[in-house]
């Protein structure tokens, strides 16, 4: 009877690991999360080439597929071409108002929010805008 009786009792499933070896574990896990996150957030955007950062731009507006080539609105563009010189001359004007500011310290977020602005403007009634720098960069690092 006192073995039937043993049998119910709940065992203690929540036993944690041995110390030696699950203290040591867990600070390596953290320490690579951190890495990774260091790593990530220290990408440093002004390191790319004017032609880099155009090339990201083309193919965030939709690359071969976009109505409007590297998203240039401001001017009427004859060609592909032109839009491009275009947008490497804002790249590059953009960079000596980035050095001059004090607002922003990522350059490609500084440059969307002239080049594509989130604030409710005419040009963007879906809202499409606030995914700019997020795929500029992703086409950055990609390269």
């Amino acid at each position: 009877m006192n073995l039937h009786i043993a049998f119910l009792q709940p065992k203690n499933q929540w036993q944690l690991p041995d110390p030696k070896f699950f203290i040591p574990f867990v600070i390596a896990f953290l320490i690579l999360i951190m890495l990774i996150v260091w790593a990530r957030a220290e990408i440093d955007y002004l390191t790319f080439s004017n032609e880099q950062i155009a090339n990201a731009i083309y193919l965030a507006e939709g690359g071969k597929k976009a109505k409007v080539p590297y998203g240039i609105l401001s001017v009427k563009v004859k060609n592909e071409a032109e839009a491009r010189q275009i947008c490497i001359n804002t790249i590059r004007n953009n960079r000596v108002r980035f050095a001059k500011q004090n607002k922003y310290t990522d350059f490609i977020e500084f440059l969307g929010s002239r080049y594509a602005p989130i604030q409710s403007v005419a040009n963007d009634p879906k809202g499409l805008n606030r995914f700019w720098i997020k795929n500029v960069k992703y086409f950055l690092i990609k390269q």
